[in-house]
């Protein structure tokens, strides 16, 4: 049995080919998905002939989409963009943010990112400041800036805050070792008898 078949592209088919493109897949995807579709068939010179102006459209389209995406590489650089998500006080959000959160974030900041764009290896699922990286193409990659942020202030950022006034006022930490002796001193020997 043919390991794979030759077929003729009578359509732009994502990571496989654009439309007058002769391609070899396993039968099973010509059998299954792209005859019954009518998305491939059997090539013949003639049918090669008459699909030369669509592959030339559809190669000019893609030389465009391909400028378009560069440009957006250009205008993406650096770009830091901030979210903000409800968590509890040790900084874990209730839910998480996935792909499709980063990619409606670049796009309500201007930039038209494809959720397939965004590579993502995990969810977030903490508060804090994250690199995710940006494929619009094979060759085509960049790092963006993803800043979780809370909804509200934090329970130890509250501590932070109140904790500053109180450093200041008994003049810094010359008091802790003072503290860390008396602690020694009231603790006995494991042998030792009172």
């Amino acid at each position: 049995m043919a390991r794979s078949i030759e077929l003729l592209l009578l359509r732009n088919i994502e990571n496989l080919g654009i439309v007058g493109d002769l391609v070899k897949v396993r039968p099973g995807h010509a059998r299954n998905f792209l005859l019954p579709h009518a998305l491939a068939e059997f090539p013949t010179p003639e049918k090669i002939e008459s699909l030369k102006d669509a592959r030339a459209k559809a190669l000019a389209e893609v030389a465009k989409a391909r400028s378009d995406r560069e440009e957006l590489l250009a205008r993406m650089t650096e770009v830091s963009v901030s979210v903000v998500r409800s968590c509890n006080d040790q900084g874990i959000l209730y839910g998480s943010i996935s792909q499709r959160d980063i990619a409606d974030a670049l796009q309500a900041a201007g930039y038209g990112v494809d959720v397939r764009a965004v590579r993502l290896s995990q969810s977030i699922r903490r508060i804090g400041s994250y690199h995710v990286p940006v494929q619009l193409d094979k060759d085509l990659r960049t790092e963006i800036t993803i800043e979780v942020k809370p909804d509200r202030q934090l329970e130890q950022e509250m501590r932070e805050a109140a904790a500053e006034p109180e450093a200041k006022e008994s003049g810094g930490e010359a008091g802790q070792p003072e503290a860390a002796g008396a602690k020694e001193r009231t603790r006995k020997p494991a042998g030792a008898t009172a």
